[in-house]
């Protein structure tokens, strides 16, 4: 038996036991150079596109080393990976207004602000064209979809349909492609300027719920 155990037995207190280390290599990552590291990322897609984006620009635009990039991510492709996929996760609540044209008025308002936002106008089609040429990012675009917008408008019409504004056998496939489609093709694909023509959101709710109630 040691001293210090002798002296523990003495008083009746326990021995004391040395503070434990970190394990070498656990350092705790900084969330907010996380999130700076993150929006750098979409300001430097938006910039120079994924092709030429680096992680050196990536970090200069964060204001951070490239080190607190690679702690986090292995390569500017799983950096990209990661945020198409969180943004997936984070999704969109499904209007619940109790009727379809409503409920796709206010999904169209959210949407047409995301796409026309100056950023992602120039991050989405890069990375579109990108995932041409990459099947894992490829992926992660899908996911990102079927997750975000697609899982609202899926959510849209099983609500119509539980409501009996639709059919119940409505072919849920072409009804997201009638929901997603026009304003997608407006924003995205044709980029017309920035301000929508007064009431032209309500008006496509209107023609979408027609078109929905005919299928």
């Amino acid at each position: 038996m040691t001293a210090n155990a002798d002296a523990a037995d003495a008083s009746g207190a326990p021995p004391r036991r040395p503070r434990r280390r970190a394990p070498a290599g656990a350092a705790v990552l900084r969330e907010d150079v996380t999130e700076a590291i993150r929006a750098a990322v979409f300001e430097e897609l938006a910039a120079v596109g994924y092709a030429r984006m680096s992680i050196e620009g990536i970090a200069r635009r964060a204001g951070v080393g490239k080190t607190a990039v690679y702690r986090r991510w292995r390569s500017k492709l799983h950096l990209v990976l990661d945020l198409v996929s969180a943004v997936a996760v984070q999704g969109l609540p499904v209007p619940d207004t109790g009727a379809l044209e409503t409920d796709l008025w206010l999904l169209y308002e959210v949407t047409s602000r995301a796409l026309r936002h100056p950023v992602a106008g120039q991050v989405i089609p890069d990375l579109q064209a990108e995932a041409a040429r990459n099947p894992e990012i490829a992926e992660a675009l899908q996911k990102a979809l079927r997750e975000g917008q697609q899982g609202v408008a899926s959510g849209i019409v099983r609500a119509a349909a539980g409501r009996g504004e639709i059919r119940a056998d409505v072919d849920e496939d072409l009804a997201l492609d009638l929901i997603s489609g026009p304003l997608y093709w407006r924003a995205v694909v044709v980029r017309t300027p920035k301000k929508l023509p007064k009431d032209y959101l309500r008006g496509l709710a209107r023609a979408t719920t027609a078109a929905l109630k005919a299928l």
